[in-house]
């Protein structure tokens, strides 16, 4: 069977779906952490079953790009239940949804998840009773730990489920349009709704709210304003009592459920007051401590990735490649008689280009495992409430923010995140802006500056550019929101959840699925460019070896370097790393390396303390921050704007930002300096 994966934000869907496959997707604590379908497939007793997880929506009525991802799913996909995660601290607003996918016609079954979270706040919930009201299996889990799934998974048996008969009586003015739409669907289009397990009823009750893809796909099977009609003459009806469908329709649920809530859960007597998490967000979400909270939150994150644990670990792999590992190798190609071109091409091209980047991969990994815990303990989902009201001052919504966070670990999903911004021009606005966000790609560069130019700030330093860019974003924004988002921003409706000790279990996970594509990354793509570099900086344009200032890279490099002159790092190696870096911005670190003839972080170092001031450095670390994005960021761009203009337009602005902030670091730098 086949099962969606279906529920609002932040219910732990994708850590059920994690827990029931086996498999591992990024988790996180605001809308859009899953903005496309994923698929896995999960043991249930003798059978294999498929999991489809969806977009978190909080209805089937489509408002943004990933909520028109569930409702196509469960519209079109080849489809046989529907396991609905429902929050069992927040029944009563998670429930909403659980009605419009019985009505479906789908067979349902509800996994109640949190419900550690909702009896630590004194609700009990009768699942026997509610299950017998819905006329659907309900099964408490805690996703999290994995606790209740195996029950739930025992419950998921092919011959356990099947279609709800369940029906809510929505008055006589709805039930008779009702009726009409169903009677207007041509035969052979009922026939295959059924066929496919969709009740004609949801598909009239859907057109009937106003989902626009139902009603652009019943009104060419119908033929234009036959519907229309009779959704006119119950609004015409309907109006005579203040009403309109959708709000009927939301009336009647609301009455259901508020009878099913007092005959399922009962709320302990004992359980008052404000909790923890409540005392703690009246410090966190706090309009005037909540963003210096959160910068010195990150500073520590930069300490401990730098000052207090990565940069030991990185020091100590840098000796490990530069010294045994660079020297064995050496040894080795000698007894074996390697010639020169082996030889350098092993030493210089691949120790030096792929592990001038493998030695920062401790940093990268601390820095993962910290912002790993602080996601995991509700933390980062406070952040996002007080960036959104950062982001109404200068006009647009904080749902932007989501994205902007999420380009922290890699700017692809970040812009691909932006589809949960329903507003096309605000949803624009934000793929824009977000690869403005420092990804751990560009920390590979500023580990490396960081600690030649500033040993005892390094933490201070990294920091300062993530700031950067969030303040650059921000009035970008600000800029471009004059022109682009107009009218009424969207709004942003997220879960605060409840603080909790994150599971080491679940930090180390996610922490190796980050760190992991980073090394993967380094063992390949940045493995193949490291040769290609090597290559191109050791031969010139004839194909005959020369030596590297005579190479075809240090052309490319002498070409551009006097346009970087005014910034102050005009020479060609710093040229040719830029160019390099567009197509991967840890391939910056590889070029150096090899361009600078080093087989360790060390003697690179050396050489760059000796190429580049304090100033000048800063000022590079800024430029590789803003400047054009990777090429895997400006495809991504171009998919989802689907506008070669903007993909040109994002591409452009960064490169001009980039240069004019670098010269003013730069003469900012020679008046306080000299």
């Amino acid at each position: 069977m086949t099962f969606a994966l279906a529920g609002n934000p932040n219910v732990g869907k994708t850590s059920l779906f994690n827990a029931l496959t086996g498999s591992y997707e990024y988790v996180g604590n605001w809308p859009g952490v899953t903005v496309e379908k994923k698929v896995g497939r999960m043991k249930a007793g003798e059978a294999a079953h498929e999991i489809v997880d969806l977009p978190g929506v909080y209805s089937l009525i489509p408002l943004s790009g990933d909520e028109e991802v569930a409702i196509r799913c469960l519209l079109h996909e080849p489809v046989d239940a529907v396991l609905n995660v429902v929050d069992a601290s927040q029944l009563r607003r998670n429930l909403h949804l659980t009605i419009q996918l019985l009505e479906t016609g789908l067979p349902v079954v509800i996994a109640l998840n949190m419900a550690d979270v909702a009896a630590r706040r004194g609700l009990r919930i009768d699942e026997g009773k509610l299950s017998a009201l819905l006329g659907v299996p309900a099964v408490p889990v805690v996703a999290r730990t994995g606790k209740g799934c195996p029950e739930l998974s025992a419950r998921l048996e092919t011959d356990g489920i099947s279609a709800p008969e369940w029906r809510l009586d929505y008055g006589d003015v709805l039930e008779e349009a009702i009726g009409r739409i169903c009677a207007a669907i041509p035969d052979d289009a009922a026939v295959r709704y059924r066929k496919a397990g969709r009740a004609v009823r949801w598909l009239a009750l859907q057109y009937l709210e106003g989902n626009r893809v139902v009603r652009a796909e019943l009104d060419g099977a119908v033929g234009d304003g036959v519907l229309p009609e009779i959704v006119g003459d119950a609004e015409t009806r309907l109006a005579a009592n203040g009403h309109t469908p959708e709000k009927m329709i939301r009336k009647c649920r609301d009455a259901f459920l508020d009878r099913l809530i007092r005959e399922c859960t009962v709320k302990d007597s004992g359980a008052g007051g404000t909790s923890l998490s409540g005392k703690l967000d009246r410090i966190v979400t706090d309009k005037w401590l909540g963003i210096p909270i959160f910068l010195l939150t990150m500073y520590a994150a930069f300490m401990l990735t730098f000052d207090w644990l990565g940069t030991p670990l990185s020091d100590g792999l840098d000796g490990l490649l530069s010294g045994p590992v660079a020297e064995g190798l050496e040894r080795w190609l000698a007894s074996a008689g390697a010639s020169a071109f082996i030889t350098s091409l092993v030493l210089d091209g691949i120790v030096g280009g792929v592990g001038g980047v493998l030695v920062f991969v401790p940093q990268i990994f601390v820095l993962f495992l910290v912002l790993s815990l602080i996601e995991d303990s509700g933390y980062m989902a406070r952040v996002a409430l007080v960036m959104d009201r950062l982001a109404e001052t200068i006009g647009i919504t904080g749902k932007a923010f989501i994205p902007l966070v999420i380009g922290f670990g890699c700017n692809v999903p970040g812009v691909m995140a932006a589809r949960t911004i329903e507003r096309p021009k605000e949803r624009l606005l934000t793929v824009l802006i977000t690869p403005l966000m420092s990804c751990p790609a560009r920390l590979a560069v500023f580990s490396l500056f960081a600690a030649v130019f500033f040993p005892n700030h390094q933490a201070i330093v990294v920091l300062s550019l993530y700031v950067t860019g969030i303040v650059l974003a921000m009035v970008l924004a600000k800029t471009l929101s004059r022109f682009l988002s107009k009218g009424e921003p969207s709004t942003m409706v997220i879960e605060l959840p409840p603080y909790h000790l994150p599971q080491w279990r679940s930090l180390r996970r996610k922490t190796w699925e980050k760190g992991k594509g980073f090394i993967v990354k380094a063992g390949t793509f940045i493995f193949g460019g490291s040769v290609l570099i090597w290559l191109l900086a050791s031969v010139n344009l004839s194909g005959v070896m020369v030596p590297m200032e005579e190479s075809f890279l240090a052309q490319i490099g002498g070409w551009l370097a006097p346009l970087l002159k005014p910034l102050g790092f005009g020479n060609w190696q710093a040229a040719a790393a830029l160019v390099t870096g567009f197509f991967a911005k840890e391939v910056v670190v590889s070029t150096m390396n090899i361009m600078y003839g080093s087989t360790g972080a060390g003697s690179l170092q050396d050489a760059l303390a000796v190429a580049f001031t304090p100033v000048q450095a800063y000022g590079f670390m800024t430029f590789l921050l803003l400047y054009v994005p990777c090429l895997a960021t400006v495809a991504t761009i171009r998919n989802e704007t689907k506008s070669a203009v903007w993909t040109w337009f994002s591409a452009g602005y960064a490169l001009v930002l980039a240069y004019v902030i670098a010269l003013l670091i730069h003469a900012a730098g020679g008046w306080l300096f000299g």
